[in-house]
């Protein structure tokens, strides 16, 4: 038996241009979203639907994507710094801000300015991780064992963070705030 929900017993909507730029439209006006993430959606809308248009579906795709991007209600420059700031301050590193960026489809190029800035707080941010998980620093207790000290590594750096950082970070015992400042004064932290 399968978990999976029924398809509705109702056949979608036919699509052509005019309904695919409607779809786009209120898609942006719901999410903030890259062009790569957009054309995913109207691709997919595309394949689920009964394209009805005169014109080659995907290059109606590209057109609609295109001009969302040209009215503004698309760019990926501004979406790779909104997304990399909230990803910065929820306490992931800069790897994976630059992972979650590529596969949102943002360039390089686009992606400069977000993964300077995630490159910079990297220290607050580890910290904050560090904090939310109780680790280190915030922990209730120093942890003794190896084997458990390299678990916490390892979740820093599946957060995106250096193994470097991490440990020094763990090596600070629970409530040394002189350690802190330190740590948070060395790398630059306000």
């Amino acid at each position: 038996m399968s978990n999976r929900r029924p398809r509705s017993i109702r056949s979608p909507k036919p699509l052509d241009a005019v309904r695919l730029g409607d779809l786009a439209l209120a898609y942006v006006a719901r999410f903030a979203t890259s062009r790569a993430k957009l054309m995913r959606y109207l691709t997919r809308k595309i394949r689920e639907s009964e394209w009805v248009g005169d014109d080659d579906p995907m290059t109606s795709c590209e057109a609609v994507a295109a001009r969302m991007e040209r009215l503004g209600f698309v760019d990926d420059r501004q979406y790779a710094a909104m997304r990399g700031a909230a990803m910065t301050r929820r306490g992931l590193g800069a790897r994976r801000v630059r992972a979650q960026l590529r596969v949102d489809g943002i360039a390089e190029d686009d992606a400069g300015d977000a993964m300077d800035n995630a490159a910079l707080a990297a220290a607050h941010s580890a910290l904050g991780f560090a904090r939310r998980r109780r680790l280190g620093p915030y922990a209730a207790a120093v942890v003794a064992d190896p084997a458990t000290r390299e678990k916490q590594v390892a979740a820093f750096v599946r957060a995106g963070h250096a193994p470097g950082l991490a440990r020094r970070i763990l090596a600070i015992a629970p409530g040394d705030e002189d350690a802190l400042a330190a740590l948070d004064a060395e790398m630059g932290g306000d």
